[in-house]
C-alpha cells in the first residue's frame, strides 16, 4: 500500500507501507516539499502518486528503508537521470543523499 507521508508516520502507517516487502519499505522522496511516498512494489508507482499530488520530477528520488537494521539505501530505476548528472540507479550526489536521509529519518523515525 502506498501512502504519502508529510509528518512523522505512525507505526500503523509504517506497517501498511511494509506490506509488500516484509521488513522493507520502498520510498520516493520529494526533496523540495520534504514529503515521501512509501510502500508498493515499484518506485514508479510511488513516484506517480507524488506527481499526481503536485511534485516535480526533478525533486523525486527513490530508495528504501530496512526496518530491522534502519539502513537507508538509494537504489531505484527512477534515479537514472543523465540530464541531472545521475547516470546511475544510485543517488550519486552527496547533497541529495543528505536531504533524502534527513527526510526519511524525520518522517519514518529512523
Amino acid at each position: 500500500m502506498i501512502l504519502v507521508i508529510s509528518k512523522k508516520a505512525t507505526k500503523e502507517e509504517i506497517g501498511k507501507m511494509a506490506q509488500d516487502f516484509e521488513g522493507y519499505v520502498k520510498v520516493v522522496v520529494d526533496i523540495d516539499k520534504e514529503i515521501l511516498a512509501g510502500g508498493g512494489k515499484r518506485h514508479a508507482d510511488a513516484e506517480q502518486t507524488l506527481l499526481e499530488n503536485g511534485s516535480r520530477q526533478d525533486n523525486l528520488w527513490g530508495g528504501g528503508l530496512d526496518l530491522e537494521t534502519k539502513e537507508i539505501d538509494y537504489n531505484s530505476i527512477i534515479n537514472l537521470r543523465p540530464t541531472q548528472n545521475n547516470p546511475s540507479r544510485d543517488i550519486l550526489s552527496e547533497n541529495i543523499r543528505k536531504k533524502f536521509d534527513t527526510i526519511v529519518k524525520k518522517l519514518l523515525s529512523v
